[in-house]
């Protein structure tokens, strides 16, 4: 008999994402992925710490970055975000998951893309009207946009370990051409049992190619390895003891599907578990490096902030999530 199938579980699941990841990490490339849009993360923690978060998320958030990280929630909890984006794109998300006893935890996501308003060119509009040089305009105003939802669900095997998976629809109007793919997520969290270290694995966009008129496209498939502990805590930490005072370091290796291995640090500090300060660092990015954030809890409400710095040229990226727990 076996009586405990979560001691056998673990390893098989963790095979089987290291299985699925494992193409990527042996690759290094460059390459054309399809809907981009989902690689933009919108919730103003994770991107505050680096997005070193796969291990750290606790909330309905977990539907982004980690599903199995959902059985963390205690009964229900939801958050809404917005990121401005480049060239005047905006993202907005919203997630809300509930923990049903003795069965697991369910989720829903929601992510519109706003691309903004771009004015329509045509060859055939160039030329002089009148003193005045027309360079293609034609008065008629493009509004392209991008939409995910999905649902999720986990469960705790053990005290210790936990899997989750998610199915979503994502959709991309780019006026000329509409198109939309079915995908799944997976992954795995592990509380170690020594002192606060917990490990994870998750796959993100995992699906078929998408296709745009002639030519099909792979989604933006991503493997990530993370790994975190609380440095300073009021027990099991690493370094010491302090009843007033957090802090967290997390260490995330992710390898995407169109670039080569990237690595995530991310640091937070916490006070009375009131205010929190958060920084991180990606490496091995194009342009995203420095990222900064902070956040303010109170009971059951909590409110974060980040900007990220993308170089010289794309500028900070700013961040707000606002987010409710019921227990």
């Amino acid at each position: 008999m076996i009586r405990n199938p979560g001691k056998l579980a673990f390893p098989w699941l963790f095979a089987v994402l290291l299985a699925t990841g494992s193409p990527l990490l042996a690759l290094e490339k460059v390459g054309i992925t399809s809907f981009q849009f989902l690689k933009v993360m919108t919730d103003a923690r994770s991107t505050a710490m680096g997005e070193a978060y796969s291990s750290v998320v606790k909330s309905s958030l977990a539907m982004f970055w980690n599903p199995a990280a959902l059985t963390r929630i205690s009964r229900f909890d939801l958050a809404f975000s917005h990121a401005d984006w480049f060239l005047d794109a905006r993202h907005f998300s919203f997630v809300a998951a509930y923990s049903v006893l003795g069965i697991g935890t369910f989720g829903f996501q929601g992510l519109l893309v706003d691309y903004g308003e771009i004015e329509e060119t045509r060859v055939d509009h160039l030329g002089f009207i009148g003193d005045t040089y027309n360079p293609g305009l034609t008065g008629n105003k493009l509004y392209p946009g991008a939409n995910a939802f999905g649902i999720s669900f986990a469960r705790d095997l053990t005290d210790k370990f936990a899997f989750g998976v998610t199915m979503k629809y994502a959709g991309e109007d780019l006026v000329v051409k509409s198109t939309s793919s079915v995908m799944f997520d997976a992954g795995i969290t592990y509380r170690t049992g020594y002192r606060t270290l917990q490990l994870a694995a998750v796959v993100r966009h995992f699906g078929p190619e998408v296709k745009y008129i002639d030519e099909s496209f792979p989604l933006p498939q991503t493997f990530n390895l993370g790994i975190s502990g609380y440095l300073v805590a009021p027990q099991d930490n690493f370094l010491f003891s302090t009843t007033h005072h957090t802090l967290l370091l997390a260490f995330d290796m992710v390898q995407p599907r169109d670039y080569d291995q990237q690595y995530n640090i991310g640091l937070e500090y916490g006070l009375y578990d009131l205010i929190f300060l958060r920084s991180g660092y990606k490496i091995n990015y194009d342009a995203e490096g420095l990222c900064l954030g902070a956040g303010l809890k109170y009971g059951n409400i909590r409110a974060d902030y980040s900007f990220n710095d993308n170089g010289r040229y794309l500028g900070l990226v700013h961040r707000f999530t606002l987010g409710v727990s019921i227990d």
